[in-house]
């Protein structure tokens, strides 16, 4: 706590997840609601004195509330000007985290800006048949989206209220879960349930017809997927009232942003119904997150779990902050989600020394990792292969890699971690956010030569390392 926090984002999040006004918030810290404003608006610091006072009255975690945003923009400063677009330009970290502090605005802005211009780039790039192919509008609905849910930690307390009202109302039980929710669809919306060919579906899992008062579900679909599908469906309606209102005070620019905002939310909703939080989190720690155990006890996947774990986040019951990161054969990131800061790149992929990369390897085993980061940061990860459903030979599924990670600190919390040195150096993986980045220039698997560092050209000699670079300056 040497350097000043400025943490207005997350104060303003906690008053709104406890439903204080600011004068009531203020009260309860001993503080003037002016002085609050301020706070919330990053106009003042929180001082050290008052973030224990947030602890002690709220019963925060001190570690996660006490990592500022500026982490986060900073790292996501770094990334932009690891870009060969800003070679020699020679900014240090400092120079990154002091603009992350003192104008975090602009520095969110700098992201979107640059942001903009890899897309429009990337699209000015294609060629043959896409050459013409219309440019997303820069700053897109998918990263606009990404950025509201990591600006609410990926916890929305709104909706677990909705799903501890349908949970209550559905008797839904453990072991019963799709059976419970075809019932309570039935009573509560008049809607049938009905599984049908996949020569009937094609490629759809799931059909609302609101007509014939029907909600139609692919026969290809697991047991654990119907289920997440029912779910989905009484989200959108029990939940329509709250989705609506999230949606609309998100702010977000466009139809498409906040369409998408609201499948997401509605995804989320689903998740919290078919794992209440307290049984759910109550679970977790008791099994020591094994998902296995996870799957099998709430009738869900392994990506659903994982997704779930990421959310509890509750003031008072939090579990272990993780991120989850899910990429494909090609090495394309799909999916981020995080209730910490993230570890991983934004305008690029994943680092090829991560074990996500090896769970392509071997399906159904689980690889463990313990990770250093170039500026000290030791993680722990769980990396394993699954495949989602297709719809027969000519429509087949999808093969992804997930890793589920957390900060080593945590891992003792962990079954998977059972048996690794966690506090000495034995087994750590060197790795990085991505090649731009990474200043490890003894790296063998470094794709492109690392920002602000000169290339060296010897023609007489070779070595297992692709590119010789010199720190310029």
């Amino acid at each position: 706590m040497a350097r000043q926090r400025y943490l207005g984002p997350k104060v303003r999040r906690l008053r709104r997840e406890l439903s204080l006004t600011q004068a009531r918030m203020a009260e309860k810290l001993g503080i003037s609601a002016s002085y609050l404003a301020l706070i919330e608006t990053n106009q003042r610091p929180v001082t050290v004195d008052l973030l224990l006072r947030f602890v002690d009255t709220f019963d925060i975690d001190l570690k996660a509330f006490a990592e500022d945003d500026a982490s986060r923009l900073s790292a996501g400063l770094a990334e932009v000007f690891s870009d060969p677009l800003f070679e020699g330009a020679g900014i240090g970290r400092q120079e990154l985290l002091d603009l992350a502090e003192q104008a975090p605005g602009a520095a969110a802005g700098i992201q979107r800006l640059y942001q903009a211009y890899r897309q429009l780039r990337d699209d000015a790039e294609l060629t043959g048949p896409n050459a013409h192919a219309p440019i997303h509008p820069p700053g897109g609905p998918l990263d606009r989206v990404g950025d509201y849910f990591a600006d609410h930690g990926n916890y929305f307390p709104e909706l677990e209220d909705v799903a501890t009202e349908v949970a209550a109302a559905g008797r839904l039980e453990q072991g019963q879960m799709l059976a419970g929710l075809t019932a309570y669809l039935g009573e509560a919306y008049s809607l049938r349930v009905r599984v049908l060919p996949v020569d009937v579906m094609g490629p759809l899992r799931r059909r609302y017809d609101r007509h014939q008062r029907r909600i139609l579900l692919s026969e290809m679909l697991p047991a654990s997927s119907r289920a997440f599908q029912l779910a989905l469906q009484v989200a959108l309606l029990k939940g329509r009232d709250v989705l609506d209102g999230l949606v609309a005070t998100a702010k977000l620019p466009g139809e498409d942003s906040r369409r998408l905002a609201r499948i997401g939310l509605a995804n989320y909703l689903a998740a919290a119904i078919l794992m209440p939080y307290d049984r759910f989190h109550r679970a977790a720690v008791q099994v020591r997150y094994d998902l296995e155990i996870l799957q099998k006890r709430f009738e869900a996947s392994f990506e659903q779990v994982c997704q779930r774990l990421t959310t509890l986040q509750r003031p008072g019951a939090r579990g272990i902050p993780f991120f989850l990161l899910r990429v494909d054969k090609a090495g394309n990131v799909s999916k981020r989600m995080t209730a910490a800061r993230t570890p991983f790149a934004r305008f690029a992929g994943a680092c090829p020394r991560w074990n996500v990369h090896d769970a392509f390897r071997s399906e159904g085993r689980m690889h463990v990792q313990i990770s250093e980061t170039p500026d000290g940061e030791r993680l722990f990860s769980i990396a394993r292969m699954v495949r989602k459903p297709g719809a027969g030979y000519r429509n087949p599924g999808q093969t992804y890699a997930l890793a589920l990670g957390c900060g080593l600190e945590d891992a003792a919390q962990i079954v998977y971690a059972d048996g690794l040195d966690l506090a000495g150096d034995h087994g750590v993986v060197p790795v990085g956010l991505h090649c731009r980045m990474c200043e490890r220039l003894d790296c063998a698997h470094r794709a492109f030569p690392a920002a602000n560092h000169r290339l060296v050209v010897d023609e007489t000699s070779k070595s297992i390392i692709p590119y010789h670079l010199e720190p310029i300056g």
